[in-house]
């Protein structure tokens, strides 16, 4: 259906309790929170696809996304009076930079293009027992999603020959072969602790087995150091409790993570290890890729009476001439749409024109994150581990070079659906996601290349540009690189004065600390409702668990 067919059937009705501009994982949580509170809502989106920033693409539609958002179309801040109303045009921000794409077999992908759901925002994995999963399950969720474990939890480390597994089980230290004797005993020792500080803390356990307070709110580096040595005590910050930045240089640290904070990683690690059927590590994936979690939350929303437009612009928000105050969005052809709230895609912001600074707008100010986030894609011909098809690899800080200061996080999935294949690419296929924290395109595609340089190589044909990949008397065992991209992403928080930005995915693997943002952005737009409240009767009725596939 052509574009001009939408803009010739208006939106019915006209007036909405809010309004929700993208359809993004926190947009669409809230359209979805806010519909099941019994408020009528208008979720419409610009683009002809689910997901906005958490979606997840084909190879070519990925690269179409990330250059419009490199660089969106420049419009001067135009206000305009009609009748009742200012109308103030929305800009859009440059939300990605730096994109590079290499494509060493252009056949093949070609031949499969249809095949590939690729995420904007990877790597990324839900915890089995997070706060993603505990809404699937809160919310009915459960229906429309299934999930694949990801079994495999390497850490890199040089000296043992790259890559390792990550021992995070009595039967792992057991049978871990790279560790000595004493590690495994210290090991073994330090977690009994931390299962009994957690019994405590619970008031399962003696109360004398609670580590101190002191200790909690000391450093969780310096309560490892009197304990582990540092082979040890690495594993745990970084492939347990997934610490971003090196706790040991606090020239470099931004975020120096506190024992309680650090006891409550490795809680939700344990607790993920094994909750479901099928899945005996931490981590689970959703078949074809994170997007899924975005349409399933707008289908929830739907089922509640949202009302949903794609491929839908807005072009303008309508502010009341005399107070100043937010009433309404005027959409591209034309038709102004009302509403008590509003909710914008991160992709939008507000021009505040010189003429009418008096009107009441949303503070640009207001809580912000100046970092970035480097992410770089794959397209392998085999798995980095021959008997592993699904795994989380984690590169310490200093395990690659000796200015890396943050974690390099990557993700390894298998195409197809047989044999663990989570159905992201064709089945002779593997799509690996990397990711790190860096202040700068240049510091963040150093870490990256470096990442990638440790794990493959090009084809023979290939054409070796920019350093991306570095050829060793070892290329032989790596996995051959198909396509490659690289670019930097913003980091933005949710901002709420009259009107409420949601924010963009975040460094971290998991989605909790964006449902948090997601959560407290409702709250400030409805104090008075519940957050997806259980049914009266039997919370635990109509609850469906995530479907676990072999």
């Amino acid at each position: 259906m052509s574009d001009s067919t939408f803009e010739e059937k208006p939106i019915e009705p006209t007036f909405f309790d809010l309004i929700v501009i993208g359809t993004g994982l926190p947009e669409s949580v809230i359209a979805a929170a806010a519909s099941t509170a019994g408020k009528t809502v208008l979720q419409i989106d610009p683009n002809d696809f689910y997901g906005g920033h958490f979606a997840s693409h084909r190879l070519d539609d990925l690269t179409s996304f990330l250059n419009s958002h490199a660089n969106p179309p420049s419009t001067a801040s135009v206000t305009t009076s009609d009748g009742d109303y200012t109308a103030l045009e929305l800009n859009r921000c440059s939300l990605y930079s730096h994109v590079e794409a290499a494509n060493y077999a252009p056949e093949i992908l070609a031949e499969h293009s249809r095949g590939f759901h690729i995420d904007v925002s990877g790597p990324r994995v839900l915890f089995c027992a997070d706060k993603a999963i505990e809404l699937v399950l809160k919310s009915g969720l459960g229906l429309y999603l299934d999930f694949k474990a990801v079994d495999g939890n390497i850490i890199w480390d040089e000296s043992n020959g790259g890559l390792c597994n990550v021992p995070d089980s009595r039967a792992a230290i057991f049978k871990d072969k790279s560790l000595s004797l004493k590690e495994k005993n210290q090991l073994m020792r330090f977690f009994k602790l931390v299962q009994q500080h957690l019994a405590a803390s619970d008031g399962e356990d003696d109360e004398s087995s609670r580590i101190s307070e002191e200790d909690l709110e000391s450093p969780f580096v310096d309560f490892l150091n009197t304990r582990l040595l540092p082979k040890i005590k690495s594993i745990i910050l970084y492939s347990i409790a997934m610490v971003d930045y090196d706790q040991d240089n606090s020239k470099v640290c931004k975020s120096i993570l506190k024992t309680r904070d650090g006891m409550s990683r490795l809680a939700l690690y344990q607790k993920s290890v094994g909750r479901f059927p099928n899945a005996n590590g931490a981590f689970l994936y959703p078949m074809y890729g994170h997007g899924e979690l975005s349409q399933a939350f707008c289908r929830r929303a739907a089922v509640k009476g949202c009302v949903q437009v794609l491929r839908r612009p807005v072009v303008a928000l309508l502010m009341d001439k005399d107070s100043g105050q937010y009433k309404g969005v005027r959409i591209v052809s034309g038709q102004n749409l009302l509403s008590h709230q509003l909710v914008l895609d991160p992709t939008f912001t507000v021009p505040l024109p010189v003429a009418s600074s008096q009107l009441n707008l949303p503070n640009e100010s207001v809580k912000g994150d100046k970092r970035k986030v480097a992410r770089g894609i794959c397209i392998t011909t085999r798995s980095l581990k021959p008997d592993i098809s699904n795994l989380l690899l984690v590169y310490p800080p200093r395990s690659l070079f000796p200015e890396q200061d943050t974690s390099i996080r990557a993700i390894q999935l298998r195409g197809g659906t047989d044999a663990g294949g989570l159905a992201v690419c064709p089945s002779n296929m593997f799509v690996l996601y990397f990711s790190a924290l860096c202040d700068d395109a240049e510091h963040g595609k150093r870490l990256l290349h470096a990442a990638m340089n440790a794990l493959l190589t090009l084809p023979v044909s290939g054409n070796l540009e920019s350093g991306s990949t570095v050829q060793s008397e070892d290329t032989e065992l790596k996995p051959t690189l198909l396509w490659s991209m690289l670019y930097i992403q913003e980091i933005t928080m949710g901002r709420y004065e009259h009107l409420i930005s949601t924010p963009m995915p975040d460094g971290n693997l998991n989605y909790d600390d964006l449902l948090d943002e997601t959560v407290s952005l409702f709250q400030k737009l409805y104090p008075d409702e519940a957050f997806f409240p259980e049914t009266p009767s039997n919370p635990e009725e109509d609850i469906e668990e995530p479907s676990l596939e072999d």
